[in-house]
């Protein structure tokens, strides 16, 4: 579903990426990791067109996709929870997930049923604003705004941080439902790391802004991976 090839991304004159080519198919959690500051979340935004990357190649679902802004790259299927969630806090609960339908045809704006199966209080908070929500519920709304645009790709960032327990297991809950429905890749940047390996399919492990290794449970094993995240 994507491909990536050579990317490089640059903030002025730093260059942060260097070079990452990966792969994430279709029904499977590929999952970044390493240590802060490697560029992860750098990675999850050129992919997004958040931040323009400054060269490579991507690919998605078999097209190649130029350097396109983050509005365009939704419309053709990348949805995008990033780290802090970016709700709208004066927007109801309702409103935020109704801007999910700017990536959809006319036809298609409505709330679909899965959406309060998965996140429950969401339907019992549809009239709350979003800023009066707790970190946890106004995770599961981000998550439930980037359902609402049915992704081919899915790209969540770090989705358990600040997350109180009981929501973490919900969200695994969730991604585990995602991932089986075979309708996305899922690219997943987590430190929490128990979570992150119950969850994925593929491993990423970055450093300096580069791929240090990456392989499936079959090829890394945990004692690998734990090694290979550790400052």
């Amino acid at each position: 579903m994507l491909k990536i090839d050579n990317l490089t991304l640059h903030y002025g004159s730093s260059q942060i990426l260097n070079g990452i080519s990966m792969e994430a198919a279709l029904g499977q959690v590929t999952c970044v990791m390493g240590t802060n500051g490697v560029g992860k979340t750098s990675l999850l935004k050129a992919i997004s067109g958040t931040h323009a990357r400054s060269g490579g190649m991507m690919e998605l679902d078999g097209e190649q996709i130029g350097k396109l802004p983050a509005y365009a790259l939704a419309r053709k299927g990348i949805g995008y929870v990033p780290q802090g969630r970016d709700i709208f806090p004066l927007l109801t609960v309702k409103e935020n997930l109704e801007t999910g339908y700017a990536c959809l045809p006319r036809s298609e704006h409505k709330i679909p049923r899965e959406v309060f199966e998965l996140f429950p209080i969401l339907k019992d908070f549809l009239h709350r604003r979003g800023g009066d929500l707790s970190g946890g519920q106004q995770q599961q709304l981000a998550i439930a705004r980037a359902m609402i645009t049915k992704p081919k790709l899915l790209l969540l960032d770090e989705p358990t941080e600040g997350i109180q327990p009981n929501i973490i297991q919900q969200i695994g809950r969730v991604i585990e439902y995602l991932r089986d429905q075979q309708t996305m890749a899922i690219v997943l940047v987590e430190q929490y790391f128990d979570f992150a390996y119950g969850l994925a399919d593929k491993f990423v492990v970055m450093r300096r802004g580069a791929v240090l290794k990456q392989g499936t449970k079959a090829e890394l094993t945990r004692e690998e991976l734990v090694e290979a995240v550790s400052v």
